[in-house]
């Protein structure tokens, strides 16, 4: 079983509201400027991260993941062969979800659910913020009246004002429905059947 195998069978899941007109699907979604990508990203009342984990893949990078994720992500499930899932769920917080890959007695693959994910206890809104394209961030900053002195600011700068200015589940909503709202050509389109 391997990632894209996994990844098909996510994109044609209900669970994962593929097709629904308020739900936006982002495969490969850096977080905090790229230093890690959720590999699929589920956002529309809020963000869920799906991280693959085939038979093939090695844990190693997974610390590094938890870390990145829990900043800015509301929800997040990790998605694995079982042979994983002892590692895994050593290896993860107790609010993540866990849902196997497993092949049936006709070869299909089933995604079965091990442990039901639960809200991130602790958001970080400067994350939250990171994931705004610069645009949209002074956009956003001249829509709440805290645009004053930014316009040639760097995005940083932008985000750490929005991360401090809104209270964080505006925040939440304002970044929800910018990703929402971007372009069909900003990112590729699902992978075929």
């Amino acid at each position: 079983m391997r990632d894209i195998d996994i990844r098909r069978k996510l994109q044609v899941d209900k669970r994962l509201h593929f097709g629904e007109p308020d739900t936006r699907i982002i495969q490969e979604l850096g977080l905090c400027q790229g230093i890690a990508r959720v590999d699929i990203a589920v956002v529309n009342g809020s963000i869920h991260g799906y991280e693959i984990k085939s038979e093939r893949d090695t844990l190693a990078r997974l610390p590094g993941q938890v870390e990145i994720y829990k900043r800015a992500l509301d929800f997040v499930t990790v998605v694995t062969a079982p042979t994983h899932v002892g590692k895994i769920r050593k290896a993860i917080p107790s609010w993540w979800g866990i849902w196997t890959a497993v092949h049936d007695e006709q070869g299909e693959l089933r995604l079965n659910i091990l442990r039901k994910h639960r809200p991130n206890p602790a958001v970080i809104p400067f994350a939250l913020a990171q994931l705004l394209w610069r645009e949209e961030a002074l956009e956003v900053l001249e829509e709440w009246g805290s645009a004053a002195g930014l316009r040639s600011k760097p995005r940083e700068v932008l985000w750490r004002r929005l991360a401090s200015d809104l209270p964080p589940k505006e925040l939440g909503n304002i970044v929800r429905d910018r990703l929402r709202r971007r372009g069909a050509n900003w990112r590729p389109a699902p992978l075929p059947s």
